[in-house]
């Protein structure tokens, strides 16, 4: 079974309050900056972060969207076959280490896709809110999402062996399209 939204199931002015939040820690902020080769001292040393007009450590801006973007995705673009473009990222308050981060999008637009009959091409804003209900960044997203009538990419492998629970004989799973052993 695919899970996620297909084309036609978006409409435009559709609003999605994405269902997880994510709270960042020091190791979040750290290793992203430090994995990414970002060198400004203000993501991972807590000294010199706390001298700034911030008084601590600010977290990475990439961290920021990457996350954001992440917690849009089973809503928008579980099927996506390919993100398109992003633009007008804003990032409009700074998003500390401690933070917890929501997000929200609205579809606004939706087009076929030219090159790709059995696929559409979605157009969402997108925002992050934080634990205070501030707005800390915004950006327009455009991807690629298969029709409902596509082939569904399996995603899960077909078992070479039988299922076995502890102490109980192989068991053959029951599902549609699966032969009994």
């Amino acid at each position: 079974m695919q899970k996620g939204k297909f084309y036609e199931d978006f409409a435009v002015g559709q609003v999605y309050r994405h269902q997880l939040g994510r709270t960042i820690g020091e190791a979040d902020n750290r290793w992203f900056s430090l994995l990414t080769m970002n060198t400004n001292q203000l993501h991972f040393n807590a000294d010199y972060a706390k001298k700034s007009q911030h008084g601590q450590e600010l977290v990475n801006s990439g961290l920021t969207v990457a996350l954001v973007l992440g917690l849009s995705v089973a809503d928008v673009s579980q099927n996506a076959i390919a993100n398109l473009g992003w633009k007008e990222i804003r990032l409009t308050a700074p998003v500390f280490v401690g933070d917890t981060l929501y997000g929200e999008s609205i579809i606004i637009g939706l087009r076929s896709s030219a090159s790709r009959p059995k696929a559409g091409i979605v157009t969402c804003a997108t925002r992050g809110i934080n634990q205070r209900g501030e707005e800390v960044l915004d950006f327009e997203r455009t991807f690629m999402v298969w029709r409902s009538e596509a082939d569904a990419i399996p995603y899960f492998p077909e078992p070479t062996t039988p299922f076995r629970s502890p102490g109980a004989a192989a068991v053959a799973p029951s599902a549609p399209g699966l032969e009994d052993s």
